[in-house]
């Protein structure tokens, strides 16, 4: 089983003088729809309102055959509203409440959601939010002993302004990561001034023998870039004709995942043999990505690939 924890939300697109138009996002609920996509059991655990919102949320995900083990709560799903004007800027607004219920026991041990996790990830709003946050935290600390952990910071500063407090967080979850991926963007703004590249290297380094065994760093059109204890490697993008690149990230993101997991590296027992991973074979799962972040840029929306669609 694997398990993505995070945010899911309605991003609602306002064009001047028409109703919005709505779109189920989040970027930990695109990377649970991807690996769903890919072939893998996911389950999703993030909150959602006993509203229209939610009910769409919830049918978005089953219909992509994840599961959906919380129930929705009092609170509103919620949006992100971006006003269009009449030149197609936009501006935002954002209703957001994060909660989430506790996923480990008393003892601080993984609760029956986490027990069969072999992979968990998170990152994005889910681990930068109070309250919420905190209980991700704990749910990822509660899951490491057990379960491979992958992040992606997908830092949002129209949210979390603070960049210490989005630093300091990011680094907390950094070093309970087994796999980080993160753009170029995210970097450049978590530590200003610096060379995203050498920020992934100490990132590499930051949890000592415990940390990272794979940093990933996304540059959009340049390709990604991945540094692991073997080694630096890179790899070109797939041409194709660019739709938009909503959910690419995304997609890069659950692609990787499932490209390790088909290596039958997830599992915290397998955590010295992923650390061991060699550039050749991490070339390789980082062009399986990019091939999925190009089939979804070249269509609209949040839409990732099924496995048959990546193209070798």
């Amino acid at each position: 089983m694997l398990t993505v924890i995070g945010e899911a939300l309605v991003d609602e697109v306002v064009h001047p003088g028409k109703d919005p138009v709505p779109h189920v996002g989040g970027s930990p609920m695109n990377v649970a729809v991807g690996l769903a996509r890919l072939g893998h059991p996911v389950q999703f655990l993030g909150r959602i309102g006993k509203d229209a919102y939610g009910d769409m949320v919830a049918g978005h995900l089953r219909s992509n055959s994840v599961m959906v083990p919380l129930v929705p709560d009092s609170l509103p799903t919620s949006v992100a509203r971006a006003e269009l004007d009449a030149n197609g800027a936009a501006s935002y607004e954002f209703a957001l409440d994060w909660t989430l219920p506790a996923l480990t026991g008393p003892d601080g041990a993984p609760g029956f959601m986490l027990a069969a996790t072999t992979l968990l990830h998170t990152g994005s709003i889910a681990t930068m939010l109070a309250p919420g946050a905190e209980q991700v935290l704990a749910a990822v600390t509660a899951a490491h002993p057990s379960a491979t952990i992958a992040y992606d910071p997908n830092c949002r500063p129209s949210i979390i302004a603070d960049v210490a407090y989005a630093r300091e967080q990011a680094e907390k979850f950094v070093r309970l990561s087994d796999v980080v991926k993160a753009s170029d963007e995210d970097l450049q703004w978590l530590y200003p001034g610096v060379d995203p590249k050498e920020s992934a290297r100490r990132w590499l380094a930051l949890g000592g023998t415990q940390g990272p065994s794979v940093v990933v760093v996304t540059q959009g059109g340049a390709g990604p870039w991945a540094v692991c204890a073997a080694g630096e490697v890179s790899c070109a993008v797939p041409e194709v004709d660019v739709v938009d690149t909503v959910g690419a990230g995304d997609s890069f993101m659950a692609a990787l995942l499932s490209a390790l997991v088909d290596r039958e590296l997830d599992g915290a027992q397998r955590r010295g043999e992923l650390r061991e991973l060699g550039t050749a074979a991490l070339a390789e799962v980082i062009g399986y990505a990019a091939r999925a972040a190009a089939v979804t840029v070249s269509r609209a929306g949040a839409n990732p690939p099924s496995r048959a669609e990546i193209k070798a």
